[in-house]
């Protein structure tokens, strides 16, 4: 009996992780957008897709393109968000400004952060309640802006609160009242919607965050992992079926995977659906 009690210790860890892989379908829809940049997925699996110069294309989960928004000033961006309800946000570092759109790409709310005592803005994100989160890298400092009244609600120097060599910070987002912020040298720091420090997740991850099912996802060297934010654990789900793949969106019933050159639309895999 213990020789078999043994045995399963030594296995299981090995058939848990086998039972992680995915079985892959052949893309049901292949885009092909010139000097495509980010991705973001709706609460639909509508896709919009963002180009180097700051286009935003909107295509439904078919790849069948919708509309286009080509804003007046062109500009790379740094943040584009359609996971809302309502609203796509979209930042770029270069032009230092924001914008808002409804569900069909018309412009809601348009402004300049620097009218609002932000100097140097490198990442920024929606929240709740007309609230936009920035990292003004000026003052090393994490702040949220009230859009509607154009007024800063709060400023949180991060230099001296935050355990990290570096404060290059990738990107910034709120989901479900906890803020994450991703510095890919040094790890994934979390705050709840009033700005305090909660912990550090220790993973490296320069790339566009995915959240689905209570776990962060991103691609390694063409493996799809994820982390826990119940457990912290971190899970192995196999090699992804499209070489070079540089980043990966998770929707309802569809994922996305895209290379430098294309976008490939999956069906969502039963076992990341199965995950608990």
């Amino acid at each position: 009996m213990r020789k078999l009690i043994w045995l399963v210790m030594i296995l299981l860890p090995g058939l848990l992780n086998a039972q992680e892989k995915i079985s892959w379908t052949t893309p049901t829809a292949i885009l092909t957008i010139s000097q495509p940049d980010l991705i973001s997925l709706d609460s639909r699996d509508q896709i919009f897709v963002s180009s180097q110069t700051g286009d935003i294309f909107l295509f439904d989960q078919k790849g069948n393109q919708l509309n286009l928004f080509s804003p007046p000033r062109q500009g790379k961006l740094q943040q584009l968000e359609a996971a809302w309800t309502v609203n796509i946000f979209s930042f770029s570092a270069d032009l230092q400004e924001y914008r808002i759109l409804d569900r069909f790409l018309n412009p809601l709310a348009e402004n300049t952060f620097l009218l609002n005592d932000i100097t140097l803005p490198k990442a920024a994100t929606l929240g709740n309640n007309n609230i936009i989160w920035i990292w003004d890298e000026s003052d090393l400092s994490l702040k949220s802006l009230n859009y509607l009244q154009k007024q800063i609600i709060q400023s949180q120097p991060l230099n001296l609160i935050l355990d990290s060599p570096t404060l290059n910070v990738r990107e910034i987002r709120e989901i479900k009242n906890r803020l994450y912020l991703n510095i890919p040298d040094s790890g994934i720091f979390i705050f709840d919607n009033q700005g305090n420090f909660i912990q550090k997740l220790t993973i490296q991850v320069d790339q566009k965050l995915t959240f689905y099912k209570e776990r962060i996802f991103w691609l390694e060297e063409d493996l799809l992992k994820s982390i826990s934010l119940r457990t912290l654990e971190v899970s192995d789900h196999g090699v992804v079926p499209v070489a070079q793949a540089k980043s990966i969106q998770i929707g309802q019933e569809i994922l996305v995977i895209q290379t430098d050159t294309a976008i490939q639309i999956f069906d969502l895999p039963q076992e990341l659906k199965n995950l608990k």
